[in-house]
């Protein structure tokens, strides 16, 4: 080969390889990425109640206790309760997850109210009675209320908080209850031989009704499993009857707390009362509400 003739082809050459950037070319398995490599979307979790979750930041670990629009409540095994925002960053049986709300699934037959009547659907509240519910402080209202809500404003029934059963006689005697305007009352701790006892004696009639439950607060018409301990502590007579069960069970010592958070945001339906309350509350409202 002439000089000249091997200066052109390696020039030729030279090009080629200045065109390709001196690169061979790609192999068709270039693109393929090993699946042990790709990070995997956690899975969603819903934040049912009793869920074990951790929170890996925090350390923080407890069961769900509540979940609302966008927060999950958590409650460690001390009773702390947590709150935090629904999404990824959570941990669920060592690895990791996006918790979500429950789904509510769509009723399949006639929708139940927390008491187990017939939930109304659109129904408007009736114009309040002239008959009256009364109950032995602001704990019971609110428990009553939760459970038997629908109920109440169906039949158009108000209930109000009793400030002492000492008052009872005095609060009758204002009402004044008649035909058409019945009076019920619900008293704590209402045992043969009692002081309630004898007031209630004393006030029912024909259009006046006294019932009342064994327990010494409305607490303990709640069942034990619901907020989750074996049974509700003794304590002895004279003490403070809520301070001490806080005590005992190493709750916070703010009663108002421990009822709104600990006991009354467990309560869902009347089957997570004792049947001694249930049975007297439904008797009050069918009295009140018989013209």
């Amino acid at each position: 080969m002439s000089r000249s003739v091997f200066r052109r082809v390696s020039r030729r050459l030279a090009g080629r390889l200045h065109r390709l950037g001196d690169v061979p070319p790609r192999s068709p398995y270039d693109n393929l990425v090993h699946p042990r490599t790709v990070k995997k979307a956690s899975p969603e979790v819903e934040a049912e109640r009793d869920l074990v979750v951790e929170d890996p930041s925090s350390g923080f670990v407890g069961a769900v206790v509540r979940c609302e629009k966008d927060v999950v409540h958590l409650e460690d095994r001390f009773g702390k309760v947590r709150a935090y925002p629904l999404g990824p960053g959570f941990w669920v049986d060592g690895r990791p997850v996006v918790l979500v709300r429950p789904k509510v699934n769509a009723p399949s037959g006639p929708q139940r109210s927390a008491s187990g009547s017939t939930y109304v659907v659109g129904a408007r509240a009736r114009v309040a009675r002239q008959g009256r519910i009364y109950v032995e402080g602001k704990h019971d209202a609110e428990l009553v209320e939760k459970v038997w809500g629908h109920d109440l404003r169906i039949e158009g029934v108000v209930v109000e908080p009793l400030h002492g059963v000492d008052d009872l006689p005095g609060i009758v005697r204002e009402f004044r209850p008649s035909q058409g305007r019945r009076l019920g009352v619900l008293v704590d701790h209402l045992v043969k031989g009692s002081k309630e006892s004898r007031i209630a004696g004393q006030v029912t009639g024909e259009h006046a009704l006294v019932v009342g439950h064994p327990f010494i607060d409305i607490w303990q018409a709640v069942k034990p499993s619901v907020v989750g301990i074996p049974a509700w502590p003794t304590v002895p007579k004279g003490e403070d009857w809520k301070g001490g069960v806080c005590r005992r069970l190493g709750w916070e010592d703010d009663t108002g707390y421990v009822w709104a958070q600990r006991i009354l945001a467990r309560v869902k339906t009347w089957t997570d009362l004792e049947p001694a309350l249930i049975g007297r509350v439904e008797e009050l409202i069918d009295f009140v509400t018989t013209d």
